[in-house]
């Protein structure tokens, strides 16, 4: 081998471990869910990484803000925290969604009945039943406006999202 190949091989290797990792995550955090009796595309695809802790709160690391749409557009917060357990992720922080022209913190999703294709978004105000194929493959989020927005979802209702 000539000395170019010796060193291109451990930044090929490197380059290989780095690309799969970030897959991994995302497929993973995928498995976790759907092993959990929920649909795996409840996180966007930026996902960096994640942990569950014993007692089953889980934190979801993000690339940073950003915006994608599953039926009405939603912005996530670059952590994204809640409860997970079977059937359930509540608790939600970090994640708001547009009803009406108005932005509202998601509380948590829900699958009551496997068997119906529904999944149950609670927002606070009142729970929204959506059909489970639009959160099955994790959507791509994007950080255009997402800031901006945020800033004035919390001077309007006076919350801001955990950081």
């Amino acid at each position: 081998m000539s000395l170019t190949q010796v060193s291109f091989l451990p930044f090929f290797l490197s380059l290989i471990f780095l690309l799969s990792t970030i897959t991994t995550t995302t497929s993973t955090l995928q498995n976790l869910l759907q092993s959990h009796g929920l649909p795996g595309g409840l996180f966007p695809n930026n996902v960096k990484s994640y942990s569950l802790d014993q007692d089953g709160r889980l934190e979801v690391q993000l690339d940073g803000l950003c915006m994608t749409k599953y039926e009405t557009r939603v912005v996530f917060d670059s952590v994204v925290r809640a409860n997970l357990s079977y059937g359930g992720l509540m608790g939600l922080e970090g994640l708001i969604q547009e009803e009406l022209f108005l932005w509202l913190p998601v509380k948590g999703f829900e699958v009551n009945d496997p068997s119906s294709g529904l999944i149950s978004v609670d927002i606070g105000l009142a729970h929204k039943q959506l059909s489970r194929s639009l959160f099955e493959v994790p959507p791509v989020c994007k950080p255009q406006g997402a800031a901006d927005l945020l800033k004035n979802f919390g001077r309007k209702i006076g919350v801001q999202f955990q950081r």
